[in-house]
């Protein structure tokens, strides 16, 4: 109904998002009789991400007029800032900004470089920098989950860790249980994904090219190329930073640090 009224690309796409929006608020006023109160968080985030999201599509007119040396500085710019919101995840850890940004750095910034590289990603900004911000967004979720369950390993753990230390357990033979169950269950998202793709989800990039009018088998594959790039970094990512923070919950004495984030 939308296509007939509005002729203009950007006039469609801002009535398709008022629909979009509209039925995202009769959501909050369903919620409401329920005593589910979320109206005011609801409005505002509907606000800032219609905002941010134009001002980015804006930005990104500009940015894509530059060199491939632009893409790369603005895939590092978000780099640092997914390194930021991981880092949250792990309250009461020391260095989780440093873990958080080299998982990040290395994981995601090999990816990238690398497939560019092979030809993969293409050279074309806008190639380049949709590309590698999902490939750092996933690598920055994995850092999240694998954080946030290594942190709350360790809260569990702290009794039978400074057991182990006081045995005389190294460090690092110590906290190694505590590091792979929070890389595993980074991953499970991940791996869940690989496991359903095509048959009950069909991802983002796939359906993109579908509605451009792309062949679907050349969809199908370069979206199974994006995933298996997302595995790629979200394995390399978790396992770095978690490696890293692992080691940074011990002292210069080999103390424990207490990482609850509560302060107690």
């Amino acid at each position: 109904m939308l296509t007939r009224l509005f002729l203009d690309p950007v006039q469609l796409a801002a009535a398709q998002a008022l629909v979009a929006g509209a039925m995202a608020l009769a959501v909050v006023f369903v919620a409401h009789f329920a005593d589910i109160h979320m109206e005011k968080e609801m409005v505002i985030a509907l606000m800032r991400a219609l905002v941010q999201v134009v001002a980015v599509g804006s930005v990104l007119l500009l940015i894509f007029q530059g060199t491939v040396l632009v893409g790369f500085a603005v895939l590092l710019i978000m780099m640092v800032l997914a390194a930021q919101t991981a880092s949250r995840r792990a309250k009461g850890i020391p260095g989780a900004f440093k873990a958080s940004f080299y998982g990040i750095a290395l994981g995601a910034g090999t990816t990238i470089v690398l497939m560019t590289w092979a030809g993969v990603i293409e050279t074309r900004l806008t190639a380049l920098i949709p590309v590698g911000s999902m490939i750092i967004a996933n690598g920055m979720n994995t850092i999240s989950l694998g954080l946030e369950r290594f942190r709350r390993e360790v809260e569990a753990h702290v009794g039978l860790i400074e057991a182990a230390l006081a045995l005389g357990a190294e460090p690092k033979v110590t906290i190694l249980p505590y590091v792979r169950a929070a890389v595993e269950a980074s991953l499970i998202p991940r791996v869940d994904s690989l496991r359903s793709l095509g048959i009950i989800w069909i991802p983002g990039v796939m359906t993109g090219m579908l509605l451009a009018g792309n062949q679907p088998v050349h969809a199908a594959l370069y979206q199974f190329v994006i995933m298996a790039m997302i595995f790629s970094v979200s394995g390399l990512s978790s396992l770095i930073s978690a490696l890293m923070v692992g080691m940074r919950v011990f002292s210069e004495a080999e103390q424990l640090i207490t990482t609850r984030s509560d302060g107690r």
